[in-house]
């Protein structure tokens, strides 16, 4: 039995593990744009975006999710998405994605914003462009800062996944529970558990090991 639920729980891992990859692989870049949007001095960009960040960070990501998934059926009369599994799949991307571009966003902002309008100008006096005042002197020292607030969010991005259950992707505690309904047991919901604890491990010595590595600014 034991070995039947491993197995089991570890399909439902590798969706969890998908889901988790492709959404850092979209919104970490996507959160860098909006973040300049958000910044931007043209009001007629920076408003909109600014109110979209308000919404997604100010609504659940669970009612997000059941939106994305439900509302474009609903509005347009059409399953945008596909069906079956692969359809519930790309909706709750599509909300992940979202939400957390609009998280990091918030982050990149304030990493860039924390840089010294001094460092800004001793640039322009040496007669580096802004493009290369940004990338060498600004880049490298906003990574530094916002690597823990990133990092908390990339391990809090683990544990959300399990959201995605909303609307029926098969992820790893939606296949742990299901051994209640078929098997009358409950201690492989509480075994999910363990796949968490040792996937944000790892990822927190990683972190570890990468805020070591950036601390050439001390």
């Amino acid at each position: 039995m034991f070995q039947t639920v491993t197995l089991t729980l570890l399909e439902g891992f590798l969706q969890t593990l998908r889901l988790f990859v492709l959404t850092l692989v979209f919104s970490l870049p996507l959160g860098l744009i909006i973040s300049f949007g958000s910044m931007s001095k043209i009001s007629i960009i920076k408003a909109p975006v600014r109110f979209v960040i308000w919404v997604i960070r100010g609504t659940p990501l669970m009612l997000q999710l059941l939106v994305i998934y439900y509302g474009p059926g609903i509005i347009f009369h059409a399953n945008v998405w596909g069906s079956g599994d692969g359809g519930r799949f790309i909706a709750a991307l599509v909300a992940f994605v979202i939400n957390y571009s609009c998280y990091f966003s918030e982050i990149y902002r304030g990493g860039i914003q924390s840089i010294p309008a001094g460092q800004y100008e001793a640039g322009q006096v040496l007669g580096m462009t802004k493009h290369q005042i940004f990338f060498k002197v600004v880049l490298l020292q906003v990574i530094k800062r916002i690597v823990p607030p990133i990092s908390n969010e990339i391990i809090t991005l683990v544990k959300d996944t399990s959201l995605a259950r909303v609307i029926a992707v098969y992820e790893i505690i939606w296949e742990g529970q299901s051994f209640i309904k078929s098997a009358g047991i409950i201690w492989p919901l509480f075994y999910t558990g363990v796949f968490y604890l040792l996937f944000s491990g790892l990822l927190t010595i990683l972190f570890g090991h990468i805020e070591k590595k950036l601390s050439y600014f001390r």
